[in-house]
């Protein structure tokens, strides 16, 4: 058996379903054969790929990751795809709940905002975000949801792009080891219904929007009728996009009309 095999064999005992590519990003990104050892040990007690390799790849572009940092999805590029599609040249564009920032910098490569933040209340995503967001551009802030925003924003967000934590209490327990071990809780934990932080949003957002901007919320696929619902309530007009390649799905608000 050689060396390489070896490894994808320890992967798969680990439970990997793709134990061959992890192997060849693993034996890529390690510099030296101990480093490589390290890598798999760490892989195979189920640390995320992403966060020892220090990358995410999404929407074509790597992001840089950190321990305990939520760490991007694919199903996100349709929330960030979408985002970028709806902002009008030069404008103001928020990412909110940003994790790694993921969502503002594929935002800076797909489209030409004028101005870009993004927020999050977790510490250590603030630090990792501001690697990736401050090189194209944008800003992070410290802070719960619309209180972590400049003031002046009020009235002037033209897209806010929302990966807020969605996963109800109860079906934390049930994730990969992954994310239920290696990713704070605050990232995930979306309350009874998964929909809590939702709620807030939804109460809130309408005073941040600029005319005919709009907010865009990843939600769970048995969720979006009720996301749609909450932003309906807002006095929003509401979409509700899937993507099933990626699995993704968003609820779309916007404050009146507006081009898709």
């Amino acid at each position: 058996m050689t060396d390489r095999e070896a490894v994808i064999a320890r992967l798969r005992a680990a439970g990997s379903v793709f134990a061959e590519d992890e192997a060849a990003l693993l034996s890529a990104e390690a510099a030296t054969p101990a480093a490589l050892e390290v890598m798999v040990g760490r892989r195979v007690t189920g640390e995320p790929l992403e966060t020892i390799v220090g990358w995410a790849a999404f929407c074509g572009l790597r992001i840089r990751t950190a321990p305990h940092v939520f760490v991007p999805r694919r199903r996100t590029e349709l929330l960030a795809r979408r985002a970028a599609a709806l902002l009008p040249p030069g404008g103001t564009a928020v990412d909110l709940c940003c994790g790694t920032g993921a969502v503002a910098v594929a935002i800076a490569a797909l489209a030409s905002p004028g101005a870009l933040h993004a927020a999050d209340l977790d510490p250590s995503a603030v630090a990792c975000a501001r690697r990736n967001v401050e090189p194209v551009g944008g800003s992070v802030s410290e802070g719960d949801l619309f209180a972590a925003l400049p003031r002046e924003l009020i009235g002037r967000i033209d897209v806010l792009a929302v990966n807020a934590p969605y996963v109800p209490t109860d079906a934390i327990a049930t994730m990969p080891p992954e994310a239920r071990d290696h990713e704070a809780r605050l990232a995930l934990d979306g309350g009874v219904d998964g929909l809590d932080v939702h709620r807030r949003i939804a109460g809130e957002v309408g005073g941040w929007l600029a005319p005919g901007g709009a907010v865009l919320i990843e939600t769970g696929r048995s969720q979006a009728a009720w996301t749609a619902v909450l932003l309906a309530d807002a006095g929003l007009e509401v979409d509700v996009v899937g993507d099933d390649e990626v699995d993704g799905t968003v609820a779309i608000g916007r404050s009146g009309r507006m081009e898709p």
